[in-house]
């Protein structure tokens, strides 16, 4: 775990647009709170790739956060322990209720995004937690009121077509009363709309741009 006083004198590199960027991180993954999202950013400060996971609820150390982080960077993006020096950055972004301020399991993955980068090649980057009162960068002061823990409920749904009105279906019904045809009585009147067909929710998202 490491407290926030180390991780503000880590040398940690600052985000040049951490509003966009957690704005894009935000739209990508659409985190609820309890998910982790981790990113890597290249040599230019653009977004490269990135994985959202809810961890187990009983994972709370900082290796077996490490460990978490480590595999799905395995998965999204080569490693650059080849480089004589790192070029990208992996920066993470958490989800989660409470106050803004720093906790000791913020330390736990501070200490995991700092370990992993350094086992995947890379330069350990921002912390960001997202809560209710938005969005805030430990150890730089930088924060914003939009998007916050809550701001997933606001991005587009796909699961649910969208319902004709009350209307539409009382003439649908009238017609198919009136009309003469003892076939099409014995049959209930077909509804305007299709059936709504509801997507399986993925534990996890990723992305991958490189």
């Amino acid at each position: 775990m490491l407290d926030l006083e180390a991780w503000a004198t880590a040398g940690i590199p600052l985000l040049r647009d951490p509003r966009e960027f957690v704005l894009e991180l935000h739209q990508r993954h659409l985190p609820q709170p309890g998910t982790v999202v981790i990113a890597v950013l290249g040599a230019s400060h653009r977004l490269t790739a990135s994985a959202s996971f809810t961890p187990w609820p009983h994972d709370t150390d900082g290796w077996q956060h490490r460990n978490a982080l480590l595999g799905h960077l395995r998965q999204v993006t080569p490693h650059d322990l080849r480089q004589p020096a790192p070029s990208r950055t992996a920066v993470l972004l958490r989800c989660r209720e409470g106050s803004a301020g720093w906790t000791e399991q913020d330390g736990a993955w501070m200490w995991a995004l700092q370990d992993a980068a350094v086992l995947h090649g890379l330069r350990c980057g921002s912390y960001i937690t997202l809560t209710p009162a938005g969005w805030q960068i430990l150890g730089d002061g930088r924060s914003g009121r939009n998007p916050h823990a809550g701001s997933w409920a606001d991005g587009p749904v796909h699961t649910v077509t969208e319902l004709a009105p009350r209307s539409a279906l009382r003439q649908t019904s009238e017609r198919a009363a009136q009309h003469g045809d003892r076939s099409q009585r014995s049959r209930p009147a077909e509804l305007p709309w299709a059936p709504a067909r509801v997507a399986a929710i993925e534990p996890a998202r990723r992305t991958g741009t490189r």
